[in-house]
């Protein structure tokens, strides 16, 4: 098969927390299946990356195998990463998922692996490159609408940045579906804003280059009949193949 020819492998990360299923009632490993689906409908092949013990020897060893990165949604990064003692209303740190997501995130970048940050997502990649978060956006503009509690979605319009990648592949303008009650607040090194919403709220964020290296604050997974973003990293890990290939 030639390499213009290779279906592109992207690896998801995934939650590991207690979980439920039948009987059992155990610590697990898992992903919303809309997230892989958002892939395989964009022409991609999904592969889960559950957290694990990590060095860069090992992530490196992953990531030979992959040809893209989404790091997924979840709970809230901890705030030691970047600097803060921990706010009442965020979560408590899941340190294994952070360190197999920023062991993964930084091999990808010194690779110029395309890379997809997915709400959490936005998040890791921010604090990763030095930037902070707001740790309860309530306490910022007033209200919960980014995160309404109970599996409930808010619906957002968020504006994006002329000239930006994200502009690129989805307009002007896009809804967004919203469940989060942390948002980027001072960037990291060398990103840029590509899209806000009404509140002055960033939702999303990218490394300008050549390199697809983009990250979402909101759920494009929630929306499989727009596809556009799943389709932008799953084409840009079919072009990182093709150039593996060729090499």
């Amino acid at each position: 098969m030639s390499g213009s020819n290779l279906r592109p492998v992207l690896g998801l990360t995934t939650y590991l927390q207690q979980a439920q299923t039948g009987v059992w009632d155990v610590k697990a490993s898992f992903l919303p299946h809309i997230y892989f689906e958002g892939v395989n409908r964009a022409g991609g092949i999904a592969v889960l990356l559950p957290p694990q013990p990590v060095d860069a020897d090992i992530a490196a060893r992953v990531l030979d195998g992959l040809d893209g990165l989404i790091i997924t949604g979840g709970s809230d990064v901890d705030p030691a990463r970047y600097g803060q003692a921990p706010h009442p209303a965020t979560d408590q740190p899941g340190r294994e998922r952070d360190a197999w997501e920023f062991a993964m995130l930084d091999g990808a970048l010194r690779r110029g692996m395309p890379v997809l940050g997915i709400c959490r997502g936005a998040q890791v990649l921010n604090v990763a490159l030095g930037g902070t978060l707001h740790q309860h956006l309530p306490d910022v503009i007033g209200h919960t609408h980014h995160q309404k509690g109970n599996a409930v979605f808010g619906t957002s319009e968020v504006r994006t940045v002329p000239g930006t990648r994200l502009a690129a592949l989805i307009g002007e303008s896009s809804d967004a579906q919203c469940y989060h009650h942390q948002a980027i607040d001072r960037l990291g090194t060398g990103l840029i804003v590509s899209a806000q919403d009404s509140d002055g709220v960033i939702e999303a964020v990218e490394l300008p280059g050549e390199s697809f290296v983009l990250a979402v604050q909101w759920h494009p997974e929630e929306r499989l009949d727009d596809l556009r973003l799943f389709a932008g990293v799953v084409a840009a890990a079919a072009a990182y193949a093709s150039g593996r290939v060729a090499l």
